[in-house]
């Protein structure tokens, strides 16, 4: 029986569990997306983990997202996650940067930048800016075909700056609504081009991009997050068991690190892709559907279903133990809700590691 506590290859690494800290936003980040001075302290408090993922960082000011949220895409701040990177590794761990594309799910009032996503589509939400408040989504600005091939390299080029910053590798964001999703929906997607309509060309986009990163860095550094028939951001998928079996096909090839999956569809249908995809499979059991998404019992059920890591999101915030909690059968402690975006270290710092 595959324990969390069992070593595991992962590309070039050798983790010493398999439990992954799964990417969270903290919108903690200064306004030009330098990382807070304390995000160094944050990750290395928790680098027992397996492997750490870090919150979604920008790989282009076009990508920003959230208000506060960090960057790769200048020297700045690539100087600046350096520090952070040294941490993590210092204290035994490794660490993947998740880059991350808003597309539609950004605003003017947060970066300057009109939103840019595969058709113009705007979201039925509003969308949190900072100082201003919430204010409803904006009609997104199609991208033309040239430019989507920009949007392409704009992961590449974060890719390599990762490396530069001494990151692990990266996972490309393709979940939750964001851009590469975006690109895989029906409702978002209306494309006519070579980039929309059929499953092969909603799929491209991704395998571009994940292409783009592995030529960059070397495909066994380079993950992607993805989540099948998840519905963040207004997104629908049709013919999901269609869609992703495509998507798989194309990108096994690749040799990539990982492939990073939510529990966001039916069981069976995540094992058929658990047992389609030829290397590491990362399943996150926080997703919609899922037996007791989150705890121990259920990273148990999906090891037991041949994931070979499990990743945790919500349980990393206040417990940074969280290896050690699970070894020792520990109760995890809670985080409360309203310090996740607030900025400073309450509900960041300061949730001390057990005494073992």
């Amino acid at each position: 029986m595959t324990s969390f506590f069992d070593s595991f290859p992962l590309g070039g690494l050798r983790l010493p569990n398999r439990l992954v800290m799964a990417p969270m936003t903290r919108a903690r980040a200064a306004a030009d997306g330098i990382p807070n001075r304390t995000a160094a302290a944050y990750y290395a408090q928790r680098a027992t983990a397996g492997l750490i993922v870090s919150e979604g960082v920008q790989p282009s000011a076009q990508g920003q997202s959230n208000p506060y949220t960090p960057g790769l895409h200048n020297d700045a701040q690539v100087a600046a996650w350096r520090p952070v990177t040294q941490a993590v590794h210092a204290s035994g761990g490794r660490i993947f940067a998740q880059l991350m594309h808003g597309g539609r799910v950004g605003h003017p009032d947060v970066v300057g930048y009109h939103p840019v996503a595969p058709s113009a589509v705007a979201l039925k939400s509003e969308l949190f800016t900072g100082p201003k408040g919430r204010r409803p989504a904006p009609v997104p600005r199609a991208l033309s075909t040239a430019e989507v091939r920009g949007e392409v390299r704009a992961f590449a080029d974060a890719t390599r700056r990762a490396v530069d910053a001494g990151f692990d590798g990266v996972e490309l964001h393709g979940a939750n609504g964001y851009l590469i999703q975006q690109f895989l929906s029906s409702n978002a997607n209306l494309r006519t081009d070579a980039y929309g309509g059929s499953v092969a060309g909603r799929i491209r986009f991704a395998v571009e991009a994940a292409e783009a990163a592995a030529d960059a860095i070397g495909a066994d550094r380079v993950g992607i997050r993805l989540s099948p028939g998840g519905t963040v951001w207004d997104m629908t998928e049709e013919d999901v068991p269609g869609l992703y079996g495509a998507l798989f096909d194309a990108l096994a090839p690749l040799g990539l690190a990982y492939v990073h999956v939510l529990a966001t569809a039916e069981e069976e249908l995540l094992v058929a892709l658990r047992k389609a995809w030829p290397s590491a499979f990362i399943l996150n059991p926080g997703g919609q559907i899922g037996p007791r998404p989150g705890d121990q019992e259920s990273g148990e059920h999906w090891l037991g279903l041949g994931a070979d890591l499990i990743s945790y999101g919500r349980p990393y915030l206040a417990n940074p133990d969280l290896v050690e909690r699970f070894r020792a059968g520990l109760p995890l402690r809670e985080a409360d809700r309203e310090t996740w975006y607030t900025g400073g270290d309450t509900g960041y710092l300061d949730f001390p590691s057990h005494q073992y």
